[in-house]
């Protein structure tokens, strides 16, 4: 699922391992993410949109549309 997780957390100055702690997984589970091997659950997308202050839709692309 394509995504803007790169962007954002670089808008911010926030590491990798920042990020993963804010949200309680790994900097590796970040990285994974952001290159996009790996799609969130649900309750991870949810976590990842509150941590940006965004909704889903402004992190996450909907692949159906």
């Amino acid at each position: 699922m394509r995504n803007r997780l790169r962007v954002l957390r670089a808008e911010r100055g926030w590491t990798q391992e920042e990020l993963g702690k804010r949200l309680g997984v790994s900097r590796q589970a970040v990285n994974a993410l952001e290159t996009e091997k790996h799609d969130p659950s649900l309750d991870l997308a949810y976590r990842i949109a509150a941590a940006f202050e965004l909704k889903v839709e402004e992190v996450f692309e909907n692949p159906h549309l």
